[in-house]
């Protein structure tokens, strides 16, 4: 089934499919990415609009979803959104979020049992919700029979070991008790470091700097190759200008420096770049120019573009 919430498309002998919780204005969009002048924005108005940037009210416009990979017999899911009826009172946007997340899994064939695999490419409240489901007394795994690959640096940071992000804010021991613990309690949680194999298709690579712990999933299976970069890019402002970060990344430096990297290798190795975030298509390739990258062909929900 492909809708506006659910699409799907084959890299290889990849199933990519496509899962939208919210798509909308989100905020500022030099609120987003404070490091991006206005110009920025203004000069490339034909490639943000309307997708990522409305220019009549200056908000970023985003996405959450998530994306399902059916890989060598295996389902696994990248990330899951904010999860419904948190307690989130540092992020409006998302406290006593409600959402048809799991009637969309559903539209697209996917039963909880049927997961194999989640990947929370970092701990933040817009990646782990679903992790877990309201049982009536407590939390618990929304996959009985899922593999949670978490990045351990995340883990030890956002955890009681450091003091729930060293007690900075508030949602970040929330965020970890009510979706990462539960994980962990259940004996699902696997923490990993660098690079971690998920099969010959799909491995893990750590990124970080928009959390200690953040980290890519590349895809390579025959000759197509993507690499889904979770929260390194919010705005396709950020491939133009790598250097700028969005206000969410924790080690400025670090973040820009995973961002360069992971683009690089994307435009020259033609990977298909899958941001979590990302509006619109959702993906695309890019090209490498003096100052920084170039947009390339939107890609998804059907063949790539030559």
């Amino acid at each position: 089934m492909t809708n506006e919430n659910v699409q799907r498309t084959v890299l290889g002998d990849v199933e990519v499919i496509r899962i939208v919780e919210w798509q909308g204005p989100f905020g500022p969009a030099r609120g987003l990415v404070p490091e991006a002048a206005a110009e920025v924005w203004k000069d490339n108005e034909d490639r943000l609009a309307p997708a990522h940037w409305q220019p009549d009210t200056d908000r970023a416009v985003m996405a959450l979803q998530t994306w399902v990979l059916r890989s060598g017999g295996r389902t696994v899911l990248v990330d899951t959104g904010v999860g419904n009826g948190r307690e989130r009172p540092g992020s409006p946007q998302f406290h006593h979020w409600q959402g048809d997340f799991m009637g969309r899994l559903a539209q697209a064939g996917i039963r909880p049992d049927d997961v194999d695999v989640v990947v929370n490419t970092h701990i933040h409240a817009d990646h782990v919700g679903w992790n877990t489901v309201d049982a009536g007394d407590e939390w618990v795994p929304a996959f009985p029979r899922a593999q949670y690959l978490i990045p351990a640096a995340d883990d030890a940071y956002f955890g009681p070991r450091g003091a729930y992000g060293k007690g900075l804010r508030d949602d970040d021991r929330l965020i970890y008790e009510d979706s990462i613990a539960p994980v962990h309690r259940a004996g699902q949680a696997v923490l990993w470091d660098g690079i971690h194999r998920i099969d010959a298709q799909l491995t893990l690579e750590s990124a970080p700097g928009h959390t200690p712990g953040s980290s890519v999933l590349r895809l390579a299976s025959g000759t197509e190759r993507a690499v889904f970069v979770g929260d390194l890019v919010h705005s396709p402002v950020q491939i133009l200008q790598p250097s700028c970060n969005s206000c969410f990344c924790m080690d400025p430096a670090r973040a820009a420096a995973s961002r360069l990297r992971v683009l690089e290798r994307a435009a020259d190795q033609r990977e298909l770049v899958v941001p979590a975030h990302f509006g619109g298509a959702g993906a695309l390739e890019i090209r490498k120019e003096t100052a920084g990258f170039s947009l390339g062909p939107w890609a998804f929900n059907g063949s790539r573009a030559a």
